[in-house]
């Protein structure tokens, strides 16, 4: 039904081989051709997650710059559904109950109190 297509990468333009099968899962996903080659396709999609702007999508799912591994079977994504966002940034501040020391998650704004976590379970009554 399809045949392979030799096509013209965006970024680095380079010619790659659109195969009868990808053409095919492309298709049956109502997907577009790929216009960026199996290489530019990845590290588009590496300096994405690096930025931490990396998908929400549900497990294995194609996003359209993402990247499609031929013959393996697997079409981009993260098994997992999530991403991997790295430490998360934590900040200093003193506690309005007890006035210990906190480490919370979030840069804590005046006005508004901050606890550290037992004084935060305390007032959430756990």
């Amino acid at each position: 039904m399809y045949n392979d297509k030799n096509l013209t990468c965006a970024d680095c333009s380079q010619e790659f081989v659109f195969t009868a099968s990808e053409q095919d899962f492309y298709s049956q996903r109502g997907f577009t051709e790929p216009r960026r080659c199996p290489s530019c396709r990845a590290s588009r999609k590496a300096a994405r997650n690096a930025e931490g702007g990396g998908s929400y999508s549900s497990g294995g799912g194609y996003s359209s710059g993402g990247g499609y591994s031929s013959g393996a079977g697997s079409y981009g994504g993260s098994s997992g559904g999530g991403y991997d966002r790295g430490p998360r940034e934590m900040f200093s501040a003193t506690c309005s109950s007890c006035g210990k020391e906190a480490s919370v998650p979030f840069r804590p704004t005046s006005g508004k109190p901050v606890y550290c976590s037992d004084c935060f379970r305390s007032q959430r009554g756990d």
